[in-house]
């Protein structure tokens, strides 16, 4: 605290020193260097096999700040022992102050925005921690920290039975924060890892990913309590109130979580099988703790409770085999030559693109009326959710392809009195 206090009045001191040029050249060979350093490992390190590259990617963001951090330690205690270094000394809080804000820049975009993408409420939040961290810096410069620990230390808050200082309160938030950001994201790279993991059923994956993430969160927060002297046998009353409201009004929200896992360990459905849910239909991209996204042939997402996928009837069209049949009938007038008609059928459907050869094209005579012989064209295709609309219409242009090839007229029903 002492040191910090004399900080400001030291770079003061400093400005008039006939010195301080060889500390703004030692400042500046160490900006220089680091920067010139972390871009010489990330080239070496974009360059290394996918594994190696994919596992220091998250350093790639962080070697600057982290080199001019080590590069401006070092050249402070070197030039320490021939002169006053108080410009040195202010560069290395400001230096790692960058660096926690570039590491929790990255670590909230990984959890939060893996994509990329980052939205006001996230842009909104690094905003907010980089004003944190540069306010404590600037009170930790100027020498006012040791005042502002003793106001916090003063300001009593309370919780229950119990009276907490203001600061234990500001630093059990700040240490959920930090292990609870931590958590997510060894979380999110646990998941990367494991859904690599072909050799492992999907299923399997999935559910040890929420486990995994509920877990982390657990030892976190309880971590993080420990390590600012909460006793945590306080959280037995919050523990005692949670049950009790799970129990009378989250019956639904429980069911659907509890029956998230029962799908995933059953392996019943997984993550791109075709099914169908009373009205809803399409595929699976998604199976959460909570609930299961359904995407149409359509594009329209449908977001089912797991709850649903266990106490209603479900269709899998891929369970065992993704292969659909599809079918388009059609009447023909009666003095048609159907016996030829019906062996050029599987011949001429055969030749479409999204038709598969096992099991092969078919046509059939259904029925035989007044009003015609009811013919029906069959084929089988492989992904009934994105090919299914494409292949119908391709197959009802081969069929009518033929019809007008081998001159068959469609049969219609005639007015009575005609």
């Amino acid at each position: 605290m002492n040191s910090a206090q004399n900080l400001w009045s030291q770079l003061l001191a400093d400005i008039n020193d006939p010195n301080l040029q060889w500390q703004l050249l030692a400042l500046a060979c160490c900006v220089t260097l680091g920067w010139w350093l972390s871009r010489l490992l990330s080239r070496r390190l974009a360059g290394q096999p996918d594994a190696i590259g994919a596992a220091n990617t998250s350093l790639r963001r962080l070697l600057t700040p982290l080199l001019i951090l080590v590069f401006v330690t070092l050249a402070s205690r070197v030039l320490s022992t021939y002169q006053s270094v108080g410009l040195l000394r202010i560069a290395v809080p400001l230096a790692l102050s960058y660096l926690l804000i570039r590491a929790a820049f990255y670590l909230l975009r990984q959890v939060f925005a893996p994509d990329g993408r980052a939205g006001l409420i996230l842009q909104t939040f690094e905003q907010a921690i980089a004003l944190v961290i540069w306010t404590g810096v600037a009170l930790y410069i100027t020498g006012l920290w040791p005042e502002f620990v003793e106001y916090l230390e003063q300001t009593k808050l309370p919780i229950g039975r119990h009276h907490e200082s203001l600061l234990v309160v500001l630093l059990a938030l700040i240490w959920v924060a930090i292990t609870l950001l931590l958590a997510l994201w060894a979380a999110a790279v646990f998941e990367q890892r494991l859904m690599r993991l072909n050799s492992m059923h999907s299923s399997l994956r999935a559910v040890l990913a929420r486990v995994g993430r509920g877990l982390l969160i657990l030892v976190a927060v309880l971590i993080s309590l420990s390590l600012v002297g909460i006793d945590l046998t306080v959280l037995s009353v919050f523990g005692g109130a949670l049950g009790v409201g799970l129990g009378l009004g989250l019956q639904k929200l429980v069911s659907s979580y509890v029956s998230g896992f029962v799908v995933l360990l059953e392996r019943s459905l997984t993550i791109g099988d075709l099914v169908s849910v009373e009205k809803y239909s399409g595929q699976i991209v998604q199976i959460n703790t909570r609930y299961t996204v359904l995407r149409g042939g359509d594009g329209i997402e449908a977001i089912i409770p797991n709850e649903m996928l266990v106490s209603q009837p479900v269709q899998n069209f891929s369970l065992s085999d993704r292969h659909t049949r599809i079918s388009s009938s059609f009447k023909v007038a009666h003095g048609t030559d159907v016996t030829r008609l019906l062996e050029a059928i599987p011949v001429a459907l055969a030749t479409l693109p999204q038709v598969l050869e096992k099991p092969a094209p078919s046509a059939l005579l259904l029925s035989m009326g007044l009003e015609g012989l009811e013919i029906e064209a069959a084929v089988w295709i492989d992904d009934p959710v994105k090919l299914k609309s494409n292949s119908q219409s391709a197959m009802n242009l081969a069929l009518l392809k033929l019809l007008n090839e081998q001159n068959v007229h469609l049969s219609s029903i005639l007015p009575a009195g005609t």
